[in-house]
């Protein structure tokens, strides 16, 4: 059975509703027929220290959230889109996870290899495809393996206007993405599964 982590980067602490979580739940509801598992954890309801190590002391909250990263398959980052650009908490995420890219497998390989990456977007402001290219370069370059079309989004009208959940969940472009995300980030977690990369040329010296 694979297993899918989602770690939501909204400001928003778990009291209120999030529309980048609406849109998670959207992605998961793909794999309900699947051999899939899925976990989300709100990163604002954790103290997570900045910094680019796996463990900053002090209280530090990331590495139990580390290790869900270490054991899951599949790894979407969620964010709002704030001013255009991915939210200050998805930055820190992608930092804390660089922080973690030089511990290896029993192969010797980056941690991250034979793991997949996505992200959703969600924001009434245009970025989406800015924070999503940000996001997923930094997931690809520390190891991840990043399938095509895995980047779900909605945005809403130039302005101030409707979120996702007020405006009903129900963009066409957007379910079809998200059903494009779900597919290809199952068939590749399950490809890696059953045939990992092999270890030859990118051993982590």
């Amino acid at each position: 059975m694979l297993h899918a982590l989602f770690l939501n980067c909204t400001l928003k602490a778990s009291r209120e509703p999030s529309n980048t979580e609406a849109l998670i739940r959207d992605v998961i509801a793909y794999w309900k027929q699947e051999d899939v598992t899925s976990e989300i954890v709100r990163i604002v309801d954790h103290q997570v220290a900045f910094g680019v190590t796996e463990d900053e002391g002090n209280g530090d909250e990331w590495p139990v959230i580390f290790e869900k990263v270490k054991r899951a398959d599949i790894v979407v980052i969620g964010t709002p889109l704030w001013l255009g650009e991915k939210s200050s908490v998805a930055t820190q995420v992608i930092e804390r996870l660089y922080g973690g890219s030089g511990l290896t497998n029993d192969l010797g390989q980056a941690i991250y290899y034979n793991k997949v990456g996505g992200v959703i977007v969600t924001g009434n402001e245009d970025g989406a495809k800015h924070a999503s290219a940000s996001i997923l370069y930094g997931l690809s370059h520390i190891g991840f393996t990043i399938p095509p079309n895995v980047d779900a989004y909605w945005v809403g009208e130039a302005g101030p206007g409707p979120s996702y959940i007020e405006a009903g969940r129900n963009n066409d472009f957007t379910k079809r993405h998200a059903q494009f995300l779900a597919a290809n980030l199952y068939h590749f977690a399950k490809m890696l599964h059953e045939h990992p990369i092999p270890a030859e040329g990118n051993v982590m010296e």
